[in-house]
């Protein structure tokens, strides 16, 4: 008669298991809508196998955002392309398609967020310390460096990093978190090029955005007349 083998699972094993079990609930149902009962159903485990490894289920929501961010990497995606030394429009092109792709790739993170907000401040307020505020750092000291060297007129750095970032949050919310996506299509490229020219042309000083009526930066010269990212049913 042959031996079946029991597989063990060990303790980092249960723990990466509840983690996916609740993120996937946590997404779809929320903080307040999701209980660990449900969690240690789902996983098949007891309950307190989940309390033991996190504390309180704001400790394991927040493990949930966490483990998401940490895997993303994306502060220093932003870094490299800063600091790569493309030019103005491709630098930012280059920034808004990589944040486009990565939200585009997994929104469940946006909906995590979003339910932290509506829900829970404090995992939300947690999460803009831990994470958004180095982004919005960056971003502005860069920006700042350009007013500086005259590319840029005279703004707050802050309000126009969140004015960029802002509009590809927004986009992609839009399109993943309220379905958008099963009405309209957008080539992610097209989307990033458009967004940025809107931005770069309230950014560029006075001086490059010409000043003649209907006259066009040097930088942004290349942009195609029309929309690139009209919407196809």
């Amino acid at each position: 008669m042959p031996v079946v083998t029991q597989h063990r699972f060990t303790a980092e094993d249960r723990k990466h298991q509840i983690l996916q079990v609740a993120t996937e609930l946590f997404a779809k149902r929320g903080y307040e809508g999701t209980t660990t009962r449900e969690i240690a159903k789902r996983a098949r485990v007891n309950e307190a196998i989940i309390f033991r490894h996190f504390p309180t289920k704001e400790d394991l929501y927040w493990a949930v955002i966490d483990a998401k961010c940490a895997a993303k990497a994306g502060l220093q995606a932003m870094v490299s392309i800063l600091d790569a030394g493309d030019d103005l429009r491709t630098t930012f092109i280059n920034l808004a398609e990589t944040m486009l792709r990565r939200r585009e790739k997994d929104p469940s993170l946006m909906r995590l967020l979003l339910f932290s907000g509506l829900e829970n401040h404090r995992l939300s307020q947690r999460f803009f310390e831990t994470y958004i505020v180095d982004y919005y750092e960056i971003l502005g000291e860069h920006i700042r460096k350009r007013i500086a060297a005259g590319e840029f007129r005279e703004i707050n750095p802050q309000i126009a990093a969140r004015g960029l970032l802002g509009m590809l949050v927004y986009h992609s919310m839009v399109q993943d978190i309220f379905g958008a996506n099963r009405f309209q299509t957008f080539d992610l490229h097209d989307v990033a090029e458009d967004l940025t020219d809107i931005w770069l042309r309230g950014m560029l000083a006075k001086e490059d955005r010409g000043t003649r009526e209907g006259s066009a930066p040097d930088t942004l010269k290349q942009i195609s007349s029309g929309s690139k990212s009209q919407g196809k049913p």
